[in-house]
């Protein structure tokens, strides 16, 4: 008898064992397919508790754009413009400025961001200064706030010195060649800013645009001044020869920031001095958008666009235009911020 319940007895305990096994296989199973973040759960509400959840910073995502290029051919004109408008769009304010009122020191904040300036300027290789004079004029640029683009006009030739010395600048530039040939140096002066203008009004560049000569020394309060101008600006312009003890002044005469008059190149009385206009083009300023813009600054029509001479009719704007003209400085134009130095070129043969 007893002998028989021990055999049942090891089976029944076999059982038990294999019925708890299982069970254990099951259960470990599907906890395997249970969500395991508990644990971090936890630990995000332990640290969440020692600050307030009122004032916890939340977190900004930052986007970072690249940019890459070959050689350093490339128009850096869009990478500039977007990394100066960076700068503007968040500067590092207080609660208070950031609605537009004063901040704890009491001083105002202008949130408004700086125009594209646009500078033009013709070169000539027959001018044996044009490499001194280019590195002088991209030294000047680096030094002003952006966004400013440099527009270098140049005719065709196998010289690179224009383009080698623009790629080793910090100024954001474009290049334009030309093909034309010319005699007079003055009229090819003219065609290359008509030319720079052209290529403006067909980029739909938006600035405001100065035509700057190699030839010409600079303040640097003068680039924050002409980011004010509206449709016109003009200023006095100093003239200054190595070879005459003497300065000339060119430019307008100002009430305020009202132009009443202009300054006479001479006291002459001759045809020429009656039929040459008083204005010199480095002492105008305006806004490239009355390139494309007809309805807007009344332009006239498309005679202006077959000739290409955009020069004559902004000085012929700057004289008829007296109430869109802006003097510059408002303070009756008294400030000299640009003078030309003439130094006697040495034209190649």
């Amino acid at each position: 008898m007893g002998s028989s319940e021990r055999p049942k007895k090891k089976v029944h305990l076999w059982k038990k064992a294999t019925v708890h096994f299982l069970l254990c296989f099951i259960v470990g199973f599907f906890t395997g397919f249970a969500p395991t973040n508990k644990s971090s759960f936890a630990t995000h509400n332990v640290v969440a508790t020692n600050a307030s959840p009122e004032i916890s910073p939340q977190p900004e995502k930052v986007f970072v754009k690249r940019v890459e290029h070959e050689n350093g051919n490339f128009d850096r004109s869009v990478l500039d413009e977007s990394l100066a408008m960076k700068v503007q769009e968040r500067p590092n304010l207080g609660p208070k400025e950031e609605n537009g009122e004063k901040g704890d020191m009491g001083k105002e904040v202008n949130l408004t961001p700086r125009r594209l300036v646009i500078i033009v300027t013709p070169t000539s290789d027959k001018d044996e200064l044009r490499g001194v004079l280019l590195r002088k004029m991209a030294n000047t640029l680096s030094l002003v706030p952006p966004p400013l683009l440099w527009v270098v006009v140049e005719s065709q030739s196998e010289s690179t010195e224009v383009s080698d010395i623009l790629r080793k600048t910090n100024v954001m530039y474009r290049h334009l060649v030309f093909k034309e040939n010319f005699t007079d140096i003055e009229v090819e002066m003219d065609y290359q800013r008509n030319y720079a203008l052209k290529h403006i009004e067909y980029h739909r560049l938006s600035g405001i645009v100065h035509f700057a000569s190699l030839y010409n020394v600079y303040d640097l309060s003068f680039f924050d001044e002409i980011r004010a101008i509206d449709v016109f600006g003009t200023w006095p312009m100093a003239f200054l020869s190595t070879n005459r003890q003497r300065v000339r002044i060119e430019g307008p005469v100002c009430d305020s920031s009202e132009v009443i008059g202009w300054h006479l190149k001479s006291l002459n009385n001759s045809a020429d001095d009656t039929t040459r206009s008083p204005v010199h083009i480095s002492t105008v300023g305006f806004n490239s958008s009355i390139l494309w813009d007809p309805e807007r600054w009344g332009r006239l029509t498309s005679a202006q666009h077959t000739s290409q001479n955009s020069i004559k009719f902004v000085k012929e704007e700057v004289l008829e235009e007296e109430t869109k003209l802006k003097g510059i400085p408002q303070d009756g134009c008294s400030k000299i911020m640009l003078w030309n130095l003439h130094i006697p070129r040495v034209i190649k043969a």
